[in-house]
Parts: structure tokens; sequence; C-alpha cells
């Protein structure tokens, strides 16, 4: 046995790998975290910029994942909730629709935006049915799949199904094409209604020191077993256990647990691998103010029945999360979909475009900051696979969002259960 035999190597070191770890190590457990970067949070990273911070690609976190709440230290992280709604740019000018419940200041624009059509918001409430005919006693995920995965088709189609059109249409277009990053309705239409349900449930909002601050608290917790800069070349199982090559030094476990991007795990995991799912990609553009845009906490955009530009939503994130900006300075975020078939969108655009949404001159603005994320979530086509398998062979098990839903919530799951699975293969 050499000095670097341990129980577990986890092999990334983002939410996923970062929960594994912590379930093994409250276990009791030897774990060695491996990480190629500078540091810990995988696609969750947070640049600061001239006293900005700059989260790399527009996220938010919310508070009423299940996953959050029993694994997170929410309180510690000084949340700054945005507004619980939506401001779209339409043809007629600008909405706002929310839930009045998490945002009474919204009641009355709501219900001047929606009294004049009642035929469309019968339809959203036949499209937003099944979460009312959930089973009780059964997790929402488990009674929109499990009971009849046949039934789940893409958002597109759903909507289309209930009738939903006109203003709510749009709506519910523009905001979900920047939660899943696509404005094709190719999304399965349970994972959607997943969604709803959690913005329902809670309002999505920044930590206090950047979206970086929820990996770094869990890897606070795991000291000096996470190794940073450490790139892995290679995952070999042999009998007994399995041995990692990562920058001249190898290392020996008796299981090995890959907890990195679903592109990145094939050349770890070998041919035995499942397919990985496609990816969506998302370009930020983060622009420096010095007087705010508007005053709004609300997420703006583009609702028109021919857009004319290419953001899926801008925002002034300084309004909600004062904490990003320097004080007398404003931070205005500005996201686009990423592809393909798609060019990347110039700053001119993204300027004009944000500016254009949020009723505001952004001639002024100085760009801080352009992050292009290509891979930023799987894709959730229908039917959703709400769980793929962890365990791929004896020794070797691999967890992300790829296994789960595309989401935070997704990946502290999916490492839990990865963490599960490696505890009972060690305790056998």
């Amino acid at each position: 046995m050499s000095e670097n035999d341990t129980d577990v190597v986890v092999v990334g070191a983002g939410l996923a790998g970062l929960r594994c770890a912590r379930a093994l190590v409250d276990r009791g457990h030897d774990v060695v975290v491996l990480e190629r970067d500078d540091a810990v949070g995988g696609r969750i990273r947070t640049d600061h910029v001239d006293g900005f911070a700059l989260d790399r690609g527009f996220q938010l976190l919310n508070p009423a994942y299940r996953a959050v709440r029993r694994w997170v230290d929410v309180d510690a992280l000084g949340l700054q909730p945005f507004a619980a709604g939506v401001a779209a740019r339409n043809d007629d000018g600008l909405v706002r629709l929310g839930n009045p419940l998490a945002a009474p200041a919204l009641l009355l624009p709501s219900v001047r935006a929606v009294l004049p059509r009642p035929r469309e918001v019968l339809a959203a409430a036949r499209w937003a049915a099944p979460l009312l005919r959930a089973r009780p006693g059964r997790r929402l995920a488990t009674s929109l799949t499990t009971a009849s995965p046949r039934r789940d088709v893409s958002r597109r189609e759903a909507l289309d199904r209930a009738g939903v059109d006109g203003l709510l249409r749009a709506t519910l277009d523009s905001f979900f094409a920047g939660v899943v990053l696509e404005d094709d309705g190719s999304t399965s239409q349970a994972y959607a209604l997943l969604l709803t349900a959690t913005f329902l449930a809670g309002t999505p909002a920044l930590p206090e020191h950047g979206m970086q601050a929820l990996p770094a608290q869990l890897a606070g917790r795991l000291g000096d077993r996470v190794r940073l800069g450490t790139a892995v070349d290679s995952v070999e199982t042999v009998a007994g256990g399995a041995v990692v090559h990562a920058g001249g030094t190898t290392l020996r476990a008796r299981q090995v647990v890959v907890a990195v991007a679903g592109q990145d795990a094939g050349a770890l995991t070998g041919p035995d691998a499942e397919p990985t799912p496609r990816t969506k990609g998302v370009v930020t553009s983060w622009f420096a103010a010095d007087e705010a845009p508007t005053d709004s906490h609300l997420l703006f955009v583009d609702g028109r029945s021919r857009p004319s530009g290419p953001l899926v939503n801008t925002a002034v994130v300084s309004n909600p999360a004062p904490s990003y900006a320097p004080a007398g300075q404003h931070l205005v975020q500005a996201s686009a979909l990423l592809g393909p078939d798609r060019p990347v969108p110039t700053e001119d655009d993204v300027r004009r475009h944000a500016g254009e949404l949020l009723g505001a001159d952004p001639r002024g603005w100085r760009l801080l900051h352009r992050h292009e994320v290509p891979h930023a979530l799987p894709a959730q086509p229908a039917p959703l696979a709400l769980r793929r398998p962890v365990r791929l062979r004896d020794h070797l098990v691999v967890c992300g969002d790829h296994r789960d839903t595309a989401s935070i919530q997704g990946a502290l799951v999916s490492g839990q259960r990865a963490a599960l699975d490696v505890a009972a293969a060690l305790a056998r």
C-alpha cells in the first residue's frame, strides 16, 4: 500500500463532486478530491473586476430547492432576492407579471396585464394543470414523470395543446428561453413544470459574495482533501479498485467518482459510459453604469412578436444585489443563447437590445467582461429522464447534473446518489 492510497478519489470539485465527497467524509471514509482548475465550483465561478462581482454566465440560486435546504447553509450565503416576476417588453409596451404572494407589489400590474385576457389565462391554467393533479404524498418530480412518462411532450407542444398564445405565451417562451437556454420549446414539459413549481415556492437570489460562494461553502467543509490545479489524465479500473493518473502522480483507490461535466466525462469513464446529452450555451455580457438604467428588481425579457435583438434576458443586477457593484456604480447583465447555428452576438447588438428592454440609453455603459459558456446546461428533452444511473462498473461511479435534472438541485442530488452507491460498495 502506498502513501497515496485512499478509499475514494473524486474527480472534479463542482457541486456534484463536493456533495459526494462531503457525504462520504461524514460516513467516515477517506476521500481525495482532484480539481484541474485553480478554484472549486466547476461551471459556478465568480470573477471580480474593478470591484464588481461577475458570475460566469448569469445564474441564480433558488432557496426552494430541496437539496439546497438540506445540504447548504443558506443563511450564511446572505442571499439577495430578485423580485418574484418578470418584466416583458411586448408590442404594446412593458408589462410586469409575477407571483403576488411573494411580491405583493406585482399584484396590480399583473391583474392589469391579464384582466383583458381571460382566454389566455384559462389556457395557461390548462398548461399548468398537472401541477394541481400531482398525487398527494409523492414528490412532484415523481408524479410528473414516473406516473406516465409517455405523456411527456416538449414544452412547445404542451403549450400548443393547451392553446396558450398571446401575451402569456410570449412571456412564458421568453422567460423559459433564459432559464433552460433554448428558444425552440424543445425542453420537456415535465421539466418546465418542475421549474415553474420551484419558482412559485421560492424566489431566486444571488449570494452576497457571488455564486461561487455556494461551492466555496461546500468545499470549506472538506479542508485539505481538495487538491486544486490537479488535472486527471486517466482513470483505470483494476482488480480490487482503481488507479487515477494525475500530473505524474498515481493514486490508488477502492472507488473512483468522476464528477466532471457531461461532455468531459466520457474521456475518463471509457466506452461503456452512456451517451452524453446535448448541451446548451449562453454568452453573458456585464456592463458598468454610472446611473441605474431602471430601479426595477425584475428580470427583463423581449416578449414581442418579433424580438429586436439576441438577448433572452437582461437585468440591473445591482438593484436586488448591491454587493455585486462598488458604491455609486451599477451592474447590468445581458444574456444571449450560444449554439452551433447561432452567430455570437456583437457587443453593439447586445448593448442596444439591453437598453431597449430596460428603457434606457446604453451608450455610456462600460463593458466589464463577456463570458461565453458553450456547455452551460445539459439539454432536457422529452420524455424527461429524471435519473440516469451513476454506477458504470465495479469501482467506477459518475455524477453531475447530466445524471439528474440540469440544475443546482440535480447536481447536488446526483452527488448524494453517487455517495450512497459508493458507501454501499465500500461496505461490502
